[in-house]
C-alpha cells in the first residue's frame, strides 16, 4: 500500500483493498436510534417479523462504516481535496451483526483539470463484501486530487 497517494497514483481498473470492519448489534442500533429508526433498525422483536427476520444496519450505517475505511485506508493519506458529490448508492444485501465488510476501492476513471491544473477527479466505485462473498453496497463517487508538486505531477 502506498504511503501517500496524488491524483498521478490512480489508474482505471487499479482495485485498492482498503481493509474490513465488523458490525455489532450494539452499534446497529445505536446508529439507527439516533439517524434511522425504522423498526427493523431499532426493534429485534419488530425485526423479527420483518421480511429481514433480524435487525438489520441501516444503508446509511452501511455507508459511514465503508467512509471511515475509505478514509482510514485511502483519502486520509492522500492529497484528497473533497468531493462534488456521488452519482448512486446500492443496498443490495442486509448487512446484519456479526458481519464482517471488506470495502475495496476501484478506480473508474481519471481526468486532469484542464482549468486547474494542480488538481484532477478520480471516478470510482467502493464496494463492500461480507463475509460471505456477498457484495452488501455499491457506491458511485467521484473525487478531487491534488497533482504531485514539481513537473512529474503535470505530465498525466
Amino acid at each position: 500500500m502506498k504511503e501517500y497517494w496524488y491524483f498521478e497514483d490512480f489508474e482505471p481498473g487499479q482495485d485498492i483493498d482498503l481493509g474490513t470492519c465488523t458490525v455489532t448489534e450494539d452499534e446497529i442500533l445505536a446508529f439507527a436510534r439516533r439517524y434511522d429508526p425504522q423498526p427493523f433498525h431499532v426493534d429485534p422483536d419488530a425485526a423479527a417479523d420483518s421480511i429481514f427476520g433480524t435487525v438489520i444496519a441501516s444503508g446509511w450505517h452501511t455507508c459511514a462504516m465503508m467512509m471511515r475505511l475509505v478514509v482510514d485506508g485511502l483519502l486520509g493519506k492522500s492529497s484528497s481535496m473533497g468531493s462534488p458529490g456521488l452519482d448512486g448508492v446500492r443496498w443490495l444485501a442486509p448487512v446484519r451483526a456479526g458481519d464482517t465488510l471488506n470495502v475495496h476501492y476501484r478506480t473508474v476513471q481519471v481526468k486532469a483539470s484542464a482549468s486547474k491544473p494542480d488538481r484532477g477527479v478520480v471516478w470510482s466505485q467502493w464496494v463492500a463484501i461480507n463475509q460471505h462473498g456477498a457484495t452488501v453496497c455499491t457506491v458511485d463517487g467521484m473525487g478531487m486530487f491534488g497533482r504531485r508538486p514539481g513537473p512529474e505531477g503535470r505530465d498525466v
